[in-house]
């Protein structure tokens, strides 16, 4: 019934030019005319509606308070009586420079002649206190109204206004894609923008859950004394990534399916070639108290460019370069560049222990599931000293798991290509009941230790876990495409808490 009633005020206007009393109107479905205060009413909220379709109505003024001229003037103690102090104080000065008011005798009066125009636009009766600048908002505003609406007590009267139209089709609030496309906005009407209408709160940046625990667990590396590696380099060479690890090219992770290789560039640039002479040399014939693999060395495979699959690609550089000086060799940044060989003192070999730790991603040509995806985190510590053992190994994951908050743990015998012994880390899970695996170590072979130069008695350890098994156990994720990937709720990431081991 409203957009009816809102339609027969337009076509009576239409016929008419003006509806000079609304209680003259029959609502649709009654019988008699709307002269019921009821009917008004009804009438009102129709004329709200359409009233508010072109543009919005600025209310309050001083100037729907003052007389007009030939009147009995208001004076001042009248105005800031009727709009408040600060409405008179703000309202008079603009109104006299505007030309909206003039003084008469002690008081004051409004010019009618300034704030109508030829249309014979009316002034709507204004209800509440508010600025002279909203006042002139308004009178901009009414000049360009569909149509224009004066109070007559319990009733009104309505003119057409300059844009007036007997169309009540709402004006469109959004310019979209379909409509560029068709060109159907050149003859839509849009809605007017408000820029006085209060927007939607912007909120700050969130931290995803997984920076939260990376840095909780960076912290508690920081906090055992390890200096954290550069591990930037997400591109790769088979060298690094398995060569240097002692990882036999015929291993099945080097395989397509397990390993994102670049198509272009397809190949890396030449390692150090007196150390890359040393590892081939053991992986083919053996060396070092190892019998090697006795396969064919293939410089392509080693040369093949790739997205690394550990971290441990980094570690590997990193040991490298700190088995330099034990070497006789100066390398800064560069891992090609050399200086002349030679130790200055004899009795002093080199090597200076040291703990490193590395947090970043990883890539593997895996299926993605609940519990898999393609690009992940590896969380990896690496701990080099004279003659440690294996019993320094789990003491120091012990140390580390405990920091983590998991206290109840056990190791098993596992086989990795570049460590060993090696062992697999269980954790009591509280909630699942059950043992679930959390992460793998070991102590790096001589044969990847030797090649690079470090003294006989120089032990490495190594351990490594994942970023986003923790993650989802400590705000209870259970499919890790939720956490990470476009199925992930910015609304859970910016009310996150906090995570404390």
């Amino acid at each position: 019934m409203a957009e009816q009633l809102q339609q027969l005020i337009l076509d009576t206007l239409d016929a008419q030019l003006t509806l000079p009393d609304t209680r003259a109107l029959k609502i649709p479905g009654q019988s008699s005319t709307a002269s019921s205060h009821d009917a008004q009413i009804t009438i009102l909220g129709a004329l709200n509606s359409l009233f508010s379709r072109e543009a919005r109505l600025a209310r309050g003024s001083c100037l729907g308070r003052l007389p007009e001229r030939g009147s009995a003037p208001f004076s001042a103690q009248d105005l800031r009586r009727a709009v408040g102090d600060e409405t008179a104080k703000v309202g008079q000065g603009r109104a006299f420079k505007s030309g909206w008011i003039a003084k008469e005798g002690n008081g004051f009066v409004k010019v009618v002649s300034n704030i109508t125009d030829t249309t014979q636009i009316e002034l709507r009766e204004v209800e509440s206190s508010g600025t002279l600048a909203a006042g002139e908002k308004a009178l901009a505003e009414l000049r360009k109204r569909k149509l224009i609406i004066q109070r007559k007590g319990q009733w009104f009267t309505v003119h057409k206004g300059v844009n007036f139209s007997t169309s009540i089709a709402k004006p469109e609030t959004d310019l979209t894609v379909d409509m560029l496309t068709s060109g159907s906005w050149k003859k839509s009407t849009f809605k007017k923008y408000n820029f006085d209408a209060d927007g939607i709160p912007t909120s700050g940046g969130a931290l995803h859950p997984i920076l939260k625990v990376r840095e909780e667990i960076r912290s508690i590396f920081l906090e055992m004394g390890f200096e954290e590696m550069s591990t930037g380099t997400f591109v790769e060479s088979g060298f690094w990534c398995f060569d240097a690890l002692f990882v036999p090219q015929l291993h099945p992770a080097r395989e397509l399916q397990d390993t994102f290789y670049l198509s272009d560039p397809s190949t890396s640039l030449p390692p150090p070639s007196d150390y890359y002479k040393r590892v081939a040399r053991v992986h083919e014939h053996g060396g070092y108290g190892s019998i090697g693999y006795r396969t064919p060395w293939s410089h392509e495979e080693s040369h093949k460019l790739l997205l690394r699959t550990h971290t441990t690609a980094s570690s590997a550089a990193m040991l490298y370069k700190l088995a330099a000086k034990c070497r006789g060799e100066d390398i800064d940044g560069d891992l090609s560049q050399k200086s002349q060989p030679g130790v200055a003192n004899p009795s002093d070999d080199g090597f200076r222990p040291a703990k490193l730790f590395s947090i970043d991603r990883v890539f593997r040509n895996e299926t993605m599931d609940a519990t898999h995806l393609a690009e992940f985190h590896q969380v990896e510590g690496v701990v080099a000293d004279r003659n440690l053992t294996l019993a320094d190994l789990i003491g120091f994951m012990r140390t580390f798991f405990r920091k983590m908050g998991m206290k109840n743990l056990r190791f098993k015998p596992a086989y990795n290509p570049y460590t060993e012994p090696s062992l697999e880390i269980f954790a009591w899970h509280p909630l699942l009941e059950k043992w679930v695996e959390i992460g793998n170590s070991g102590m790096f072979r001589p044969e990847m230790l030797a090649p690079m130069g470090f003294p006989p008695d120089v032990r490495v350890h190594g351990w490594g876990i994942g970023l986003e098994r923790p993650t989802m156990i400590r705000y209870g994720v259970n499919n890790i495409r939720t956490l990470v990937g476009h199925k992930t709720s910015i609304e859970n990431v910016e009310n996150s808490p906090a995570v404390m081991f």
